[in-house]
């Protein structure tokens, strides 16, 4: 067995072990969500089949709230994945994401969520002084919350019935220790929201996993041109800079677009968190070292149906449910691009 499928036993074994404390076992959470799908399914032949329970599934609405702007690839496939949930389950679902990342207009989406009265709220945590007392708010309100993408470390404090995400700082010690293992020794780690939580755990995870040989990048997400000049001024200031990871699409896309100029002969190892098209024939090609999957579309995908059959049978997962780390390497690159090419992945 190569190192490469070695290491993924391992990440694969290290993300059933931590689901004692924060996550259920692997397991575990495929046979909770299968019987919860099973459940939302029994006697449902369309939308507004009421299919037992308490609640016609036609006359459930629920909200999506969350901080993943609109254009940004990654929200792309988890909004593909909320809306095949809405299809299945035959219920209605409001989606609200920012133009761009922006707390206040977070607060105020998450405050007309809560004003609309809906039966649950799909909500991410980007800043949990920020939106973690309107989550509380909601379910004070008699509202169901599901969290999903961020805010592992706090769902439970604010009441919330469970989690569906990765946890990232692990995700960053993995992809240090992939990185270490090329033969990196300093990398920058390029975030393109500096002061979100879970891309600040990404770095802090990456400088551990790698040693302690990372230099953390602020870049503007939304500007293609700033990411680059960023990072060209961040690489001349750093001239021993051996390797270079990406914490998203709108930090990477731009850098695959100028790579071959930048890649010192060669000698510039890179990789990313998250998928888009792009980024997976990069990976394919060997441009990039790997892509870490977390699989938006079920972070889409199964909360609304947990907020469905929580309305419709008050049922639901007691605890988080993991998405990731998953790795996508040259090796298996190709059998995803596909699903890339559908929204899924």
């Amino acid at each position: 067995m190569t190192e490469a499928k070695t290491r993924d036993m391992r990440v694969l074994g290290h993300r059933r072990a931590f689901s004692r404390r924060a996550f259920l076992k692997a397991g575990g959470a495929g046979l909770a969500s299968a019987a919860l799908l099973g459940a939302a399914g029994c006697g449902q032949e369309g939308s507004g089949q009421k299919g037992g329970g308490l609640v016609n599934r036609g006359d459930i609405r629920l909200e999506v709230v969350t901080h993943i702007p609109a254009s940004d690839p990654f929200g792309a496939i988890v909004q593909t994945g909320t809306e095949q949930a809405q299809k299945d389950m035959g219920v209605e679902v409001n989606y609200r994401a920012p133009d761009t990342y922006d707390i206040p207009q977070i607060q105020k989406n998450f405050e007309a969520a809560i004003a609309s009265q809906p039966n649950g709220i799909s909500a991410t945590i980007p800043d949990e002084n920020a939106i973690g007392p309107l989550v509380k708010k909601a379910v004070n309100d008699g509202i169901p919350v599901v969290i999903h993408n961020g805010g592992l470390d706090f769902w439970e404090k604010y009441g919330a019935l469970n989690f569906v995400g990765q946890k990232e700082f692990e995700g960053g010690v993995e992809a240090g220790k992939r990185m270490a293992e090329e033969g990196v020794k300093n990398a920058l780690c390029i975030n393109h929201y500096q002061g979100q939580l879970q891309l600040d755990q990404r770095c802090a995870g990456f400088t551990k996993g790698l040693g302690g040989g990372a230099k953390e990048i602020a870049v503007e997400g939304e500007n293609p041109t700033q990411v680059q000049n960023a990072v060209k001024t961040a690489l001349r200031q750093n001239p021993d800079t051996d390797g270079m990871l990406s914490l998203g699409p709108t930090s990477v896309l731009p850098l695959l677009n100028i790579f071959n100029s930048i890649n010192k002969g060669g000698s510039l190892k890179y990789a990313t968190f998250d998928l888009a098209p792009e980024v997976l024939k990069a990976v394919r090609d060997g441009v990039l070292l790997f892509a870490i999957d977390q699989q938006p579309f079920l972070q889409g995908y199964l909360p609304i149906t947990f907020l469905t059959t929580y309305t419709q049978y008050r049922v639901s997962p007691v605890t988080a449910v993991p998405t990731g780390p998953l790795f996508v390497t040259k090796d298996n690159a190709q059998q995803v691009i596909k699903l890339s090419a559908e929204g899924v992945r």
